[in-house]
């Protein structure tokens, strides 16, 4: 894969978030597992949005955009999106409510989706970026 090198390292970064989910689970944190799996899919999130040339912060716009560039649109899955929604309550909730009521289970589905997300944005990315000469 030949990918533009800020793609490829929000997509490294997202990848990195959701392993580190994992590890905070599997220790026994699973709000702070939510935040980080929250954070993958956002990662990401951006990264597809950048290879339209569109760079957001901002965690409301990049949902929105994301919502209407690659879900609206087919492109992409729309539970994805529906994914990255929740996830988002969920680490508000997390955040802000001190861990809220985020069970093991929430967690753990919440990486589950996260890493549905990273696959499909990186089919996507890889698709869009072939290497040259294959």
């Amino acid at each position: 894969m030949s990918l533009p090198e800020d793609l490829a390292r929000a997509l490294a970064w997202a990848e990195e978030s959701l392993e580190t989910a994992q590890v905070i689970l599997d220790s026994g944190r699973p709000a702070f597992a939510v935040t980080r799996a929250y954070y993958a899919m956002f990662y990401a999130a951006q990264a597809l949005l950048s290879g339209m040339g569109l760079d957001f912060a901002k965690h409301s716009a990049v949902m929105s955009r994301f919502g209407r560039e690659f879900a609206k649109t087919g492109i992409l899955p729309a539970e994805l999106h529906r994914y990255l929604m929740d996830a988002f309550d969920a680490r508000s909730d997390a955040d802000y409510r001190f861990g809220g009521d985020l069970t093991e289970a929430d967690a753990q589905m919440h990486i589950s989706h996260a890493i549905e997300f990273l696959a499909a944005a990186r089919e996507y990315l890889e698709r869009k970026y072939p290497d040259e000469g294959r």
